[in-house]
């Protein structure tokens, strides 16, 4: 009976221990899979424990210089907007100067000549210029901003689509620390690729918020956005210093972050850009393009 029982008892802290390493070994490949085991008693969390948004946006708000109430609204909008100003107009000088030690960053947004006889104002790049008209305006429009660090086009829906144009712009921004935002006014732009030619540093407009001008497009416009980044990392949009725009704004901006999303500036998002693909071990084309040579440039002009 005795040993009948031993051998019983045997048997039991056979199974137990059995069962012990079993239990050890699922948890230690579960760990190693990287499959995470919440202990029982204690709620499983879906919430991200680091701080650290996952997604990103820059907001430009374009057309600056002209109307000061309207302007003097814009620059009050809540988050890190980013201000693009029209060249050599009334109120630039004070007002850039507001914008920057406000802590905002601002760009310059060149007039660029456009399939329709839009007025351009100051400072418009046209198809009648030189080389060295074009480029001699494209420096005194840089030079009419104080504190600027990026560049994106103003209607171009023409001149962005022209390969040769494209080309003396970047040569130009090439010899400064700007970097430039195509706006992407027409499908057939180039502006991109000419700044990749030349390692500018670079990104492109993914939504226009108020294409449309009534309240509901532009919810829907700020809804897109938030969804492009989500999917994409980050996005971009751009708009103007509308009261029905900047109404939209007042109300979305402070609902991002809940959403998961923290708005930049546009020079963040773009180095944003660089770090994930990066990650994806994929370089920004203006990252991994050669530096530009007369061959490349006279690949990209178009033909006669």
């Amino acid at each position: 009976m005795i040993k009948l029982e031993l051998n019983r008892q045997f048997i039991v802290r056979k199974k137990s221990i059995l069962q012990i390493l079993s239990c050890g070994l699922v948890f230690f490949l579960l760990n190693a899979w990287g499959i995470e085991t919440t202990p029982v008693g204690k709620a499983s969390s879906y919430s991200d424990s680091s701080n650290e948004p996952k997604y990103y946006v820059a907001i430009i708000i374009d057309d600056l210089g002209y109307k000061k109430k309207h302007d003097m609204r814009a620059i009050q909008l809540p988050g890190n907007v980013t201000y693009a100003f029209l060249p050599h107009t009334p109120y630039i000088k004070d007002m850039a100067v507001n914008v920057h030690e406000q802590g905002h960053e601002i760009m310059l947004h060149l007039p660029m000549q456009s399939t329709e006889p839009f007025f351009l104002g100051p400072g418009a790049l046209t198809n009648e210029m030189t080389e060295q008209e074009f480029k001699q305006s494209i420096i005194k429009s840089i030079h009419s901003i104080p504190h600027v660090k990026g560049v994106n086009n103003h209607m171009g829906s023409l001149m962005t689509s022209q390969k040769e144009s494209m080309i003396w712009l970047m040569d130009e921004l090439s010899k400064t620390d700007l970097f430039f935002v195509d706006s992407r006014t027409s499908v057939e732009t180039v502006a991109e690729q000419s700044a990749n030619l030349y390692k500018i540093k670079n990104t492109r407009r993914n939504v226009f918020l108020d294409h449309e001008l009534n309240r509901p497009a532009i919810e829907f416009q700020f809804d897109r956005l938030i969804k492009l980044a989500k999917k994409n990392g980050s996005a971009v949009a751009i708009g103007h210093p509308f009261n029905i725009t900047l109404d939209v704004l007042e109300e979305k901006i402070p609902q991002l972050e809940a959403a998961g999303i923290q708005l930049i500036k546009v020079s963040e998002l773009i180095d944003k850009q660089f770090t994930q693909q990066q990650t994806k071990r994929k370089s920004p084309t203006w990252q991994v393009s050669l530096s530009p040579s007369q061959t490349a440039a006279r690949n990209l002009k178009p033909s006669p």
